[in-house]
């Protein structure tokens, strides 16, 4: 399959880069307790990644940007915190 060439901004510089779809995703959930006693779940989900062209980390392995958003969901909030509903 044939990558889509696109261009991006890295660190301020327009960069060459290959659009890499994502074909297997297996974001988890993390649970985070609050101070106020709120339980949140969160995760990132990510909706696309791209490949930076001529472009390494240290170890190597080529440079990846993703396109993600965060998931949030409410377990539980303390009776306190919250609004009487009609």
């Amino acid at each position: 399959m044939a990558l889509r060439k696109v261009r991006v901004s890295v660190n301020g510089q327009m960069a060459d880069a290959y659009d890499v779809p994502v074909f297997d995703s297996n974001e988890k959930w993390a649970d985070v307790t609050l101070e106020d006693g709120t339980v949140l779940r969160v995760k990132t989900v990510v909706s696309s990644a791209v490949r930076i062209e001529g472009q390494w980390d240290l170890e190597g392995n080529p440079l990846y940007m993703v396109k993600s958003s965060p998931a949030v969901a409410i377990v539980s909030v303390p009776e306190a915190l919250r609004r009487k509903v009609n």
